[in-house]
């Protein structure tokens, strides 16, 4: 098993990232199936940061919607093998995969572009991989709220990035303007979404149980049949909690030659947070130790609701014929929620198309998702100093701690329940939730935020002072020192490009100088000089 070929050329993968995207790239079990499979995994990167190809990740990162932020520390790969008869081979087929490797976690964008690209590949070989990079090449950064349309293989693939500022849940416009595009281009509806309702076939009466596991960040082991199924029902269930970022660990597709192996099946600490997918019977026997374990088969679309798994204990985990079904002794903290099954049954009988399924349980998950968070969006936003007590000449204030007990009693005003019917017990969740990886994630993004608007509204206010009156009781130490902290916030406000409009930036700059313009000659050549 080797990298025959990398485009472009320049990139740089440690030997450790080769060996593990070979692994990644090919079943991990014995499947008799020929034809063709299409997954996706997600790589650790190793041997420390290194420079992108787009400098400013910054500046996407800022405007894209938390979920579909480009990653820094992994590797997202999407991957299409083939498996075909032929004698001339020893093993009596022919096995390759074209793996497109990136740290954007675009799905549907990288799996239909290799739909387009592989079979030509594997076809005509390198000539063709050395035209498609080519044109990749010229296409232009990914820029949120914009439509794209990228153009390869003599066809126009058409999306549109989501941005920060759309509204959750609202569906992607559907009517791009086509610019007269010959031939009608290839328009991808979204750039990320999964087909919820497919993903979820064998699961739906369990959504929520699912929902309220991801949004504690429990350790999860997907078994399936194959990589493809793996992959979709990891990435299925990270995106549950939409517009929550999961900011726990997940590996769509996982295999037994991977380096983190040793760390996820050692029985001598509690399970990681993560959500892993294997398709390997061996690790049944090796991650029987964890927690929740959820057992899926082939997913088949069929006209009636697939046969649902059931809740099982982990002790009914067979090493050698494992039936579907959730293992786990977890007890859902809220009640299960009737109607969604029912509208989707609904639905089913109607043969209401899978998209439209999907874009009922997108909405039932992100309600969830809204009912449980908005409460504490409340409360964080009351932890803000008041706008009067931000004055010119002090420190901001600090932003008041969070403090669990007090949000606790705001529920009983403004809890879920005021726009969620399930009953259960939501404090008891809210509890488990504060221990998890993603309460602090949320946490630290909030603060981050609040910290930068801080920051800004201490500049606005310099800038509406008078700085005249202000310098005329004080010493040059004090002038001096008043310079050197305006000069550093200012460089602050560019670098973290904090919500400041540029013409108080520029105001700021002014008030700099005329600070310094009011000082003796010798202190004014010291200032200009740094």
């Amino acid at each position: 098993m080797d990298t025959r070929l990398v485009y472009p050329y320049d990139f740089r993968l440690t030997e450790k990232e080769k060996t593990s995207i070979c692994y990644l790239s090919f079943p991990d079990s014995y499947s008799g199936g020929l034809g063709d499979t299409q997954f996706s995994f997600r790589l650790r990167q190793s041997g420390g940061q290194r420079t992108t190809h787009y400098e400013d990740d910054g500046e996407y990162n800022r405007e894209a919607p938390l979920t579909l932020q480009r990653e820094s520390a992994h590797y997202f790969g999407y991957v299409y093998f083939r498996q075909v008869k032929d004698s001339s081979m020893k093993r009596g087929y022919f096995q390759k995969s074209l793996v497109l490797v990136s740290r954007l976690p675009y799905v549907n964008l990288f799996q239909s572009l290799l739909q387009l690209i592989a079979p030509e590949y594997f076809d005509k070989l390198e000539p063709c991989l050395e035209a498609v990079c080519n044109e990749i090449d010229q296409w232009p950064p990914p820029v949120p709220g914009q439509t794209l349309n990228l153009p390869v293989m003599g066809i126009v693939i058409q999306v549109r990035i989501p941005s920060r500022v759309d509204k959750p849940g609202s569906s992607p416009v559907k009517q791009f303007n086509q610019e007269n595009l010959l031939p009608a281009p290839l328009v991808l509806p979204s750039i990320h979404e999964l087909d919820l309702f497919r993903c979820f076939q064998p699961v739906l009466i369990h959504v929520q149980m699912l929902w309220e596991l991801m949004l504690l960040g429990e350790p999860i082991v997907v078994m399936a049949p194959s990589p493809t199924v793996s992959s979709e029902m990891v990435l299925a269930l990270t995106s549950c909690l939409a517009p929550l970022r999961y900011c726990c660990d997940y590996r769509p597709y996982f295999t037994i030659h991977d380096s983190e192996f040793k760390e996820y099946t050692t029985r001598t600490q509690a399970p990681p947070n993560i959500v892993v997918g294997v398709t390997n019977p061996f690790f049944i026997k090796t991650l029987q130790h964890w927690p929740h374990i959820l057992r899926v088969g082939e997913l088949k679309m069929s006209g009636d609701l697939p046969k649902q798994v059931k809740v099982k204990k982990l002790t009914k985990l067979k090493t050698l014929d494992t039936k579907p079904g959730i293992y786990t002794s977890y007890k859902t903290f809220l009640h299960k929620d009737k109607t969604l099954i029912k509208r989707l049954l609904k639905g089913i009988q109607r043969k209401r198309p899978s998209e439209v399924q999907s874009a009922l349980l997108r909405r039932h998950l992100l309600e969830l998702t809204q009912s449980f968070i908005i409460p504490l969006e409340h409360y964080i936003a009351s932890l803000m100093p008041l706008q009067r007590a931000i004055t010119p000449w002090k420190n901001p204030p600090q932003i008041r701690p969070f403090r669990q007990d007090d949000f606790m009693k705001t529920l009983e005003h403004a809890g879920p329940q005021l726009t969620c019917v399930l009953k259960g017990d939501w404090l008891g969740l809210y509890r488990r939730f504060f221990r998890s990886p993603n309460f602090d994630g949320w946490y630290r993004q909030r603060h981050k935020e609040m910290t930068q608007k801080l920051e800004a509204l201490h500049l606005e206010a310099i800038c509406e002072a008078n700085i005249v009156a202000w310098m005329k009781d004080k010493s040059e130490v004090e002038i001096v020192d008043l310079v050197l902290k305006l000069r550093e916030k200012l460089v602050r406000a560019r670098c973290q490009h904090l919500p400041v409009k540029e013409e108080t930036l520029r105001r700021v700059g002014l008030y700099i100088e005329t600070i310094i313009d009011s000082l003796p000659e010798d202190l004014q050549a010291v200032l200009h000089h740094h």
